[in-house]
C-alpha cells in the first residue's frame, strides 16, 4: 500500500463483537449482516472473521454480494434480504443463497428456476411488512404466499420475517405493534422452523423480537444503533480507523482565507497541515464547517474551511508536526478519539452512512 489514506479495519474487534451479541441475544443465533461490503469494512475477511467468532449464518442485500462470497469459498448460509431482479434468480439457487420472497410474481419465478434443476429443492423466507412500508408481504396476504410457496413442489417454506422500524427508540410503542403483527401472521400459518425480526438494535434492546436469530448489522462494526440505546453497546469495540498522512505544511498569516468559498478566515498565524483525502474518499464536503477534527500529534485539530475532492486542510497550529506524520480522522491516537457517530452527530445523519461512504479508493487493511 502506497497511498498516504487508508483504513485499518480490526478484525479482532469483529470477532469480539460478535462474542458480546450471542451473548446478549442468547438463545437466539447472530447472523452477520455483510451487506455493502460489510458497511464500508470488507465483506469477505468481516464475514470470515465474524463466522470464525461463532455467527450462525450471514446477510446480504443483493445477488452480486452473495457471489462475492461464495467466489471467496464461503459456504455458509447466506440470506437475501430482499427480493432480487426475476433475471438473476437461477444464479441465487445456482449459487445456494437463501432467497426472501413476498410476491406471488417472484414464488413463481423463483419456483420455475428451481425446476430447472430436476430433483432440486429451495428454502425460503417470507418477509412480512409489519409496519416499515418498505418491502413485505401484506400481513393478510401471508396465508396465500404459504400456500403458493407449498404448492410449487420445489418450495419450502423456512423462515418467516419482519423488519422493525424503530427499535432503536425503546420507549416506542410501535415495536410491540410489529411483534404483535407477526405473532399474528405465525399465528395464521403452519410452524416454521425460524422466525427473525430483530437488526442489531433489535436484539439488543427488545427481548421479544430476539426470535430464532438476530440479524446483526451496525453494533457487528462497533458502533451504536441509535442514541437511546447506547447504555446497551458499551462492551462492543469500533472496528474502522481512517487514517492519512501530512502531504504539506504551510504557514499562514492572521486573516488568511482558505479552501473553496474562502469559507474560513484565521485569526492568528498558524500553520495548516493537508491530508490527501477529501470528498471523494467518504469524507463528507462540509464536515470541517460542521465542527469536524483530526488528531495530529495526539491533539484534536480542526479541520478549515470545506474539504476537497481528494484534499482537506487541517489547523495545526505551532504542534511539532512533519510531513509523512500520521493523522487520524476516525479512530484513537494518544489518549484521544475521534468516532464514526461524532461525524455522523455533525451532520446530521447516522454512523451507517459514514462507514458505507468511505469510498473504495480508500485502501483497506485488514489486522487480526
Amino acid at each position: 500500500m502506497t497511498r498516504w489514506a487508508w483504513a485499518d479495519v480490526d478484525l479482532a474487534a469483529v470477532a469480539h463483537n460478535v462474542g458480546v451479541l450471542r451473548r446478549a441475544v442468547a438463545p437466539a443465533e447472530l447472523w452477520a449482516v455483510v451487506k455493502a461490503d460489510a458497511y464500508g469494512h470488507g465483506a469477505v475477511p468481516v464475514a470470515r472473521a465474524a463466522l470464525d467468532a461463532g455467527a450462525a449464518g450471514l446477510c446480504v442485500a443483493l445477488t452480486q454480494e452473495g457471489r462475492e462470497l461464495r467466489a471467496a469459498g464461503i459456504d455458509a448460509p447466506v440470506l437475501l434480504l430482499s427480493e432480487q431482479p426475476p433475471d438473476e434468480l437461477a444464479e441465487v439457487v445456482e449459487l445456494g443463497l437463501v432467497p426472501t420472497v413476498y410476491r406471488a410474481e417472484t414464488i413463481d419465478a423463483l419456483a420455475a428456476a428451481v425446476a430447472d434443476r430436476p430433483g432440486h429443492t429451495v428454502g425460503v423466507h417470507l418477509k412480512v411488512d409489519t409496519g416499515m412500508q418498505r418491502v413485505g408481504a401484506a400481513p393478510a396476504d401471508a396465508p396465500g404466499l404459504v400456500e403458493r410457496i407449498r404448492s410449487s413442489g420445489v418450495l419450502r417454506l423456512e423462515g418467516v420475517m419482519t423488519h422493525l422500524a424503530v427499535a432503536d427508540e425503546p420507549e416506542h410503542g410501535f415495536t410491540d405493534v410489529q411483534l404483535h403483527r407477526l405473532d399474528a401472521v405465525l399465528s395464521s400459518v403452519p410452524d416454521v422452523a425460524v422466525v427473525h425480526a430483530a437488526n442489531s438494535a433489535g436484539g439488543l434492546a427488545h427481548v421479544g423480537a430476539r426470535r430464532s436469530m438476530v440479524r446483526a448489522g451496525i453494533a457487528l462494526y462497533g458502533m451504536s444503533p441509535g442514541h437511546e440505546v447506547d447504555h446497551l453497546t458499551a462492551d462492543l469495540r469500533p472496528v474502522l480507523s481512517l487514517r492519512a498522512r501530512v502531504s504539506m505544511l504551510k504557514r499562514v498569516a492572521a486573516g488568511t482565507a482558505i479552501s473553496y468559498g474562502l469559507r474560513h478566515t484565521f485569526e492568528r498565524d498558524t500553520t495548516v497541515a493537508t491530508l490527501p483525502i477529501g470528498y471523494a474518499d467518504g469524507v463528507r464536503r462540509g464536515l470541517g464547517l460542521a465542527g469536524g477534527a483530526v488528531l495530529v500529534a495526539g491533539h484534536r485539530c480542526p479541520i478549515v474551511g470545506v474539504v476537497t475532492m481528494d484534499q482537506l486542510m487541517v489547523d495545526v497550529g505551532e504542534l511539532p508536526v512533519s510531513v509523512g506524520d500520521e493523522a487520524v480522522l476516525i479512530g484513537r491516537q494518544g489518549g484521544a478519539e475521534i468516532t464514526a457517530v461524532e461525524w455522523a452527530d455533525r451532520l446530521g445523519t447516522i454512523p451507517y452512512e459514514i462507514t458505507c461512504g468511505i469510498s473504495p479508493r480508500v485502501p483497506r487493511r485488514w489486522a487480526t
